[in-house]
């Protein structure tokens, strides 16, 4: 049903209860002309006269009071819908669907989502973690985050800060095989490699050469598709990773990992929120991207300043 057709059949009902146009009129704060005009307009439509008028009276035909009393428990109950929809809009309650990417998303988004739950115990997180590329319409999502480049046309998305990646290792690690003072030199030492979780090809770290950036595959000693039991084994001292800043920072800035070639670590690309249009978003997604935003935009807790990655680089000379 169109928006006029819709608009036409709720001055007629009006016009019906209230007993007059003028009177039907004010109540959709549109002018008499208008109603007379919706009115002309849902009878051409139907191919009926609803109305006997006279210049100072009018009365519903028979078909007329046929259609009102067919239409007016349809019109209220769409009227209803509409008002629970607005309610619901509103309403600090019920489910909320996040995608983001496997890798930092414990360190990034959950003492977000954390904090976000007791704030609105009543709203219910579905929180689905993949490195493959969501699809924003078949899986119904309210919110997202991305590394790298910007979602696809149609979504708004936030850059939060650079994601940084810095080569690492664990001081016993360095004791045992020592610095690796180049690339080259990585040759010569166990490296962990990513492999992808969506079709398995292993990634080759990215570094920064000169003012641009290249790949650099490395020869790996360990391979596996889980953040979490790499930066294990390399706190283990067992490897040497490229390691996401948002999970390592707080381990060098404790010196429990030592960066490695600083020189060489990347920052180009950024960590993103995305979402679809503000305006007709329920309330409890709102106040989601906003703690996210609050939170995480150009936070220190997740970039290292070249002053501080070389400070922490010089504990492995």
């Amino acid at each position: 049903m169109a928006v006029n057709e819709l608009r036409s059949i709720a001055t007629f009902i009006h016009t019906v209860e209230l007993g007059s146009l003028s009177k039907a009129a004010a109540a959709q704060q549109i002018s008499p002309q208008a109603a007379s005009k919706a009115l002309g307009q849902l009878e051409q439509h139907l191919g009926v006269r609803l109305f006997h008028r006279t210049t100072r009276s009018m009365s519903l035909t028979e078909e007329g009071q046929r259609f009102f009393e067919a239409a007016r428990p349809s019109l209220l109950g769409l009227q209803q819908a509409l008002s629970g929809a607005r309610q619901t809009r509103e309403d600090l309650a019920g489910p909320l669907r996040i995608v983001g990417p496997r890798s930092v998303s414990v360190s990034v988004i959950g003492p977000v989502i954390e904090e976000y739950c007791r704030l609105y115990p009543e709203v219910q997180p579905d929180i689905q973690l993949d490195d493959r590329r969501s699809n924003w319409v078949e899986e119904r999502v309210d919110v997202g985050f991305r590394l790298g480049a910007a979602p696809e046309e149609g979504l708004i998305a936030r850059p939060l800060f650079p994601m940084q990646m810095v080569i690492c290792a664990a001081p016993s690690y360095l004791q045992r095989h020592g610095v690796p003072r180049s690339l080259n030199d990585l040759e010569a030492h166990r490296c962990s490699v990513f492999r992808h979780s969506e079709d398995g090809r292993i990634i080759p770290w990215r570094v920064k050469v000169g003012d641009g950036e290249q790949d650099h595959p490395v020869r790996p000693a360990f391979c596996t598709n889980d953040e979490q039991l790499e930066l294990h084994a390399v706190l283990a001292g067992e490897i040497i990773a490229q390691i996401a800043v948002p999970t390592g920072a707080a381990l060098i800035r404790s010196g429990r990992l030592v960066p490695l070639l600083p020189e060489h670590m990347t920052d180009s690309y950024q960590m993103f929120i995305y979402y679809g249009s503000r305006r007709a978003q329920p309330a409890r997604v709102r106040r989601f991207i906003d703690l996210a935003v609050e939170r995480l935009a150009n936070s220190r807790e997740f970039v290292l300043s070249r002053e501080e990655l070389a400070r922490a680089a010089a504990a492995a000379q």
